[in-house]
């Protein structure tokens, strides 16, 4: 059986040294403030990008393009190893679609490889939980078309539950109106976002207040919980670590989670939510 990699978008949103510690290649987006590039997960700190955002300044992201993609991806083929690519949602981005465009290419010039490119339909830490799964499995000696399927049929119970603190970065993005941002934030009221079944954003209820936008999110993950084995849940935040923390208390007490990770929002997604944003990552029965 030949061996093979597992490779993510940077997307995934999960430490850098957490990633290279498990040997986990990534492909990088990017995104462009103050007329300056830099490439997502190597460019400024958290504590940097949210303070500019919070200045004003805007944030522009760009995908990954095919020629890039099978720069990224080659060497390891050249290596005699076969690839399992967990791709950024394609609701999301048009990240995937230039990955699989380069898989189909590698996959003719080395047909004796396995090139597998999945849309995960996650984003965030909700591709940083399911690579975590991925990795339990293939530590446990799965295959690649083993852990492939397992990916498909799981992966719709990746549940995402967002709330962000600023109605105008989702307005900026296209998600509310700008009557609805204005009014919002005027009575404080925070929107309760998803990841659905097509990979998108959907906004699926409000709370007036933050503290009941960060119980809401918990509240509805132990409803969907039941049933499935939460060892690890996954929290990020947009330069609010405190929140964060209070959200993984709630976590560990209302879904039993044995092990809670929490990570700044990486700059790609985070141009889109702003700063503020907590979100928490599990496994459920329905998105």
């Amino acid at each position: 059986m030949r061996e093979f990699i597992i490779t993510v978008n940077s997307t995934v949103d999960l430490p850098r040294k957490w990633l290279e510690e498990r040997n986990v290649p990534v492909v990088p987006l990017k995104y462009t403030i103050d007329g300056e590039t830099y490439t997502d997960m190597y460019g400024l700190t958290g504590k940097e990008f949210f303070a500019k955002l919070r200045e004003g300044h805007m944030s522009v992201t760009s995908q990954v393009n095919p020629d890039e993609a099978k720069a990224a991806l080659e060497p390891f083929l050249k290596e005699g190893k076969d690839i399992l690519h967990l791709g950024f949602s394609s609701g999301l981005s048009g990240t995937y679609n230039s990955m699989r465009i380069a898989g189909e290419e590698l996959a003719e010039k080395y047909p004796e490889a396995k090139v597998i490119i999945i849309d995960t339909l996650c984003a965030c830490l909700g591709e940083g939980l399911l690579l975590y799964k991925v990795l339990q499995q293939k530590a446990a000696g799965r295959n690649i078309d083993e852990i492939a399927q397992w990916v498909e049929e799981n992966k719709l119970h990746i549940c995402h539950n967002v709330t962000v603190d600023d109605l105008h970065h989702l307005h900026k993005g296209g998600r509310v109106s700008k009557a609805t941002a204005i009014v919002g934030t005027m009575v404080k009221i925070k929107p309760i976002i998803h990841v659905d079944n097509e990979g998108k954003l959907q906004v699926i209820a409000k709370e007036r207040g933050r503290k009941r936008s960060l119980n809401k999110i918990v509240e509805m993950a132990a409803e969907r919980a039941q049933g499935w084995d939460n060892d690890m849940v996954m929290i990020t935040h947009g330069d609010c670590i405190e929140e964060a923390e209070y959200v993984a208390e709630l976590a560990k007490e209302k879904l039993g989670a044995k092990e809670v990770l929490i990570n700044n929002i990486g700059t790609v997604i985070g141009s889109h939510t702003g700063p503020g944003v907590v979100a928490i990552f599990y496994m459920g029965e329905e998105r």
